[in-house]
């Protein structure tokens, strides 16, 4: 179990994230890209990937972020600004001797020995390979769905700043994953993790939502870094690429369904309510709630009661439908194979 200790000032000086982390994102992306975790989530986005992405892109990069254990810290360094650029030249610009140190704790494959010895001499050419496959994935895996996966990541603050107005600050702390607990002292316990005390000596601590954060939270190793916890958003749907959510594929599905039905669907992306429904397609609620029957009629939808509102959430087949590709592209054997332990939860 964690236990992370906080006091006043560090609850004081606590953050929570209303932006993914571009960096964040590529690193627990390149971890999904090498497993069979969730299917529904991921499927579809990672056969796509494991299609398109370079070899020699791709290659580098999983050496450096082994799905389970420890991927180097300096990977995923603390900006201001949270622009992808600035996060880059971050990293790169990451202390030789903090390199040397991440990169001795990793666990590397006797195929990418080589490189990984390169790097750790931050060799010139070394880096400008490691920015260069950085930039590349980038654009290739994340730029595209960046809206959707935005989208999804702000959806998910909302709902913690709703637990932050509804039941303080420990309410918002415990509400981060089912295994995290608000104790006594000022305690955040998270079960999940390995035996460890986080004491966070007056710095607060950076909450950190993540689309591609799966099941468990996780953390840098190193205490001395500026303290993060990245955690999943509880409700992760299928990613939409931007140019398949509107133009050409839009105005097919509009001929399919129907103008307002399609873009009721679009909506359904991130989840929403029948009342918002209605006034983003300027409908009356009996309107919006037969538009949604029939959605969740051909199994495009699903909705869940959620307090007095009906939350209305796209399918896996729904969001195949918006991107205009296969259904059944992605994985769709529902049994999740393994959970990736955290970042902390072992050494070399």
């Amino acid at each position: 179990m964690l236990r992370i200790h906080f006091s006043a000032e560090d609850l004081a000086r606590t953050t929570l994230s209303a932006e993914p982390d571009p960096l964040w994102e590529v690193l627990l992306s390149l971890h999904m890209l090498q497993v069979e975790d969730g299917p529904l989530q991921y499927g579809a986005w990672r056969q796509r990937m494991r299609r398109r992405l370079p070899r020699e892109t791709v290659g580098p990069l999983a050496a450096l972020a082994p799905p389970v254990g420890y991927s180097p810290d300096f990977l995923t360094p603390l900006t201001r600004s949270g622009e992808f650029g600035d996060a880059v030249d971050e990293m790169l610009s990451a202390p030789r001797q903090r390199v040397r140190r991440d990169l001795s704790r990793l666990s590397t494959r006797r195929t990418a020995a080589n490189w990984v010895r390169q790097l750790a001499e931050a060799r010139p050419e070394t880096l400008h390979r490691l920015g260069h496959s950085v930039r590349v994935y980038h654009r290739s895996a994340l730029a595209p769905y960046w809206p959707s996966l935005r989208s999804a990541v702000q959806a998910d603050h909302r709902t913690r700043m709703r637990d932050l107005t509804n039941g303080g600050v420990a309410a918002m702390l415990a509400g981060i994953h089912p295994q995290a607990r608000w104790g006594r002292d000022q305690v955040l316990e998270i079960s999940s993790f390995p035996d460890d005390d986080m004491h966070l000596d007056g710095r607060g601590l950076r909450l950190q939502p993540s689309y591609f954060c799966w099941e468990n939270p996780t953390k840098l190793m190193d205490d001395a870094l500026p303290p993060v916890l990245v955690f999943p958003i509880k409700r992760a749907a299928g990613l939409l690429h931007a140019d398949r959510t509107a133009g050409s594929t839009q105005e097919h599905l509009a001929a399919l369904l129907g103008r307002t039905r399609a873009t009721v669907l679009a909506l359904t992306v991130n989840g929403c309510t029948t009342t918002q429904l209605a006034g983003a397609c300027k409908v009356t609620l009996a309107t919006a709630s037969h538009q949604t029957a029939v959605l969740r009629d051909a199994r495009l939808i699903v909705s869940r009661r959620q307090g007095k509102s009906v939350i209305h959430r796209a399918t896996q087949l729904g969001h195949a439908l918006l991107e205009g590709g296969d259904p059944w592209s992605g994985d769709t054997n529902l049994h999740e194979s393994r959970v990736p332990s955290p970042r902390a939860d072992s050494g070399p």
